[in-house]
């Protein structure tokens, strides 16, 4: 039996936990545990990193036994029945008091469902979301646990020593109980969809309207990339539009299909959402823009359906003048999808009883993960100066962007529409705008429906008291109970 020397485990080496393992195991004071079902890859990497002192198993027990108490693993297998199986598993060898963290992408209903069935046990469970893909892994990710402030006192050190660093502070915070960490994730990948589909909607737009080639508007992205956009996804956006295709000698991005893929967190962004009743259209659209692009056979089919009767070039002297409308619209949308977001981060928190910390979310969103950039430090002193500030798009900095973008933005949504070029998450971002600010919606009129075809009732503007108009007998206005 080998003596209990790790004080960290892994369980799970596919890329993500082989890099997680190398992580932790480059860290002063850990000694890291690792444990595959196939030890295939288990002694793989210990072939290829011996330097990392890795302590192997090659059953549950043995991976138990060389954790010292409290024991604490972190599972980074597939999301779903994989995941409960290891859970299960890690339980038989488990005792009261050890720790056990999912680093996956689950679900945030499943990991409130785990998190409370294991706490009968006496072993805590944590739910981790672990950002910045396999590099971020490696290097340092932003990581975002739940779980219970007594796990989170063994835990806190050991993630604190992996976690990317941005200005001095590690990207990790404790963010609430039970499935407040995999929520916040889930949040963060909405973002992200919403984030890139802005992105290639501005490069449709400019590569359209200006025939410029793609590494031309890689260019101009880069140069994006040193002022208010800086950003990660901004900076590879001009790596992928200069790569040049081996085989064709075309630009990369003309020979990918242009289909994209998703892996669930969008969708589940949304229909939770849905679900609190909180808009994220820039989100909802960025996600339904996928799936349209996934489905070739109506493409195909729709792609007789008439258009505009011109195609949409901008005058020449007009060039820098479009691409710098394209940026201020860029950066008002993104604006946009950010507050969304932090909306959707709060509704939750009030509903499943978390106390989150938008100020320090928006921290750790700075480095290791796919959305970090320099706008977060922004987000992060609009809730130092505000902690409940109700909509992140009205503290001043915000403001005075949208006020500086607003005319440019406009202007863009114009011209999409007129040159019949989807712009979904511009044109979506700018009516949710539009809509939160209007003094007065014609969502009194829809209430007026409801209250006609089903009874629901509506309030008036001008006195107390919920109302029923009889609208199948004289139309006469009555008081009725509050259905809402």
């Amino acid at each position: 039996m080998p003596a209990a020397s790790a004080n960290i485990g892994v369980v799970g080496l596919a890329v993500m936990g082989s890099n997680l393992a190398r992580n932790l195991a480059s860290r002063e004071g850990n000694t890291v545990a690792i444990f595959n079902r196939s030890y295939e890859k288990t002694q793989t990497l210990l072939d290829e990193h011996p330097e990392a002192g890795f302590v192997a198993a090659s059953t549950y027990q043995e991976f138990a036994d060389s954790l010292q108490k409290p024991r604490t693993a972190i599972i980074m297998v597939k999301a779903g029945g994989p995941t409960d199986a290891v859970i299960d598993s890690l339980l038989e060898v488990f005792e009261p008091g050890d720790i056990i963290v999912d680093g996956g992408n689950a679900y945030f209903p499943d990991t409130i469902r785990r998190e409370k069935a294991v706490r009968e046990t006496g072993v805590n469970f944590v739910g981790a979301g672990i950002s910045g893909g396999e590099e971020g892994a490696l290097t340092g990710p932003s990581i975002m646990p739940g779980g219970s402030d007594e796990s989170w006192v063994t835990l806190g050190p050991i993630l604190t020593s992996i976690a990317a660093v941005a200005e001095g502070e590690p990207c990790v915070t404790h963010v609430g109980h039970d499935g407040a960490g995999h929520f916040v994730k889930m949040v963060h990948n909405g973002i992200e969809y919403a984030d890139m589909q802005l992105i290639a909607e501005a490069y449709d737009l400019i590569r359209r309207g200006t025939g410029k080639a793609p590494a031309e508007i890689a260019d101009i992205f880069a140069e994006w990339n040193r002022g208010e956009l800086e950003s990660y996804l901004i900076e590879i956006t001009a790596e992928v539009l200069r790569q040049v295709d081996g085989a064709t000698g075309q630009p990369l991005v003309d020979v990918i299909v242009d289909q994209a893929g998703a892996k669930g967190t969008g969708a589940w962004t949304v229909q939770t959402a849905l679900s609190l009743g909180v808009p994220v259209s820039g989100i909802a659209e960025a996600t339904f823009a996928r799936s349209l692009s996934s489905h070739p056979e109506q493409r195909a089919v729709a792609g007789t359906l008439p258009g505009p009767d011109e195609e949409f070039t901008v005058a020449d002297g007009d060039v820098e003048a479009f691409i710098e409308d394209v940026r201020l619209a860029l950066y008002a949308s993104k604006i946009v999808a950010y507050s969304q977001g932090f909306d959707e981060i709060r509704a939750g928190a009030a509903e499943y009883g978390w106390n989150i910390d938008l100020g320090a979310i928006s921290k750790i969103w700075r480095g290791g993960c796919i959305i970090r950039a320099q706008f977060l430090n922004r987000i992060a002193d609009a809730y130092a100066e505000t902690p409940d500030l109700p909509v992140l798009m009205t503290a001043p900095y915000f403001a005075e962007a949208l006020t500086r973008g607003q005319s440019a933005w406009r202007r863009v949504v114009i011209a999409a529409a007129t040159a019949g070029i989807p712009a979904p998450a511009f044109s979506s971002s700018l009516s949710y705008y539009d809509g939160i600010r209007a003094d007065r919606l014609p969502a009194a009129l829809v209430q007026g429906q409801r209250d006609f075809f089903g009874a629901h009732t509506y309030k008036r503007i001008d006195r107390e008291g919920t109302f029923h108009t009889l609208w199948s007998g004289d139309r006469t206005e009555i008081e009725a109970e509050d259905t809402h």
